[in-house]
């Protein structure tokens, strides 16, 4: 059987100093917060997943504006096999409306001030700062 990477969309919402983020229910990084996002389902582009996961996770609605990055995810068993490999990407979304609520694979949705992240004094996933910092450098 050949197996192949999973795509999956992460959507980047900065609004006012304050970034959208998740706590994750499921794994990968269950109880970790992230950026709200999710697989990309056959025959949707990157961007409408984007959309879409985070409107599912957080009740938020935002425009996609532009890639930001990818994101290689693999995870190794302890005999050092790969048991799973995702291709995250991130893009980068404009605020439109919404007030974050938690749904879908999401335990809670809160804004978060950019400086606090920044400090790294929250359980996240690998590579939020980085996503984040690609993202305020992009605007």
């Amino acid at each position: 059987m050949e197996k192949s990477p999973k795509i999956g969309a992460l959507a980047v919402v900065v609004h006012d100093a304050k970034v959208l983020l998740v706590q994750r229910s499921k794994q990968p990084d269950a109880g970790l917060w992230g950026f709200p996002g999710g697989h990309v389902e056959w025959g949707e582009t990157v961007m409408q997943a984007a959309q879409r996961e985070l409107h599912e996770e957080t009740s938020v609605i935002a425009e996609p504006l532009h890639y930001l990055d990818n994101l290689d995810l693999l995870r190794h068993g302890e005999d050092g096999a790969v048991q799973s490999h995702y291709l995250l990407v991130g893009v980068a979304c404009h605020y439109q409306s919404g007030s974050p609520l938690a749904g879908d694979d999401a335990l809670d949705a809160r804004w978060f001030p950019v400086e606090q992240i920044r400090q790294g004094d929250l359980p996240m996933s690998n590579r939020v700062t980085d996503l984040l910092e690609t993202a305020l450098r992009s605007c």
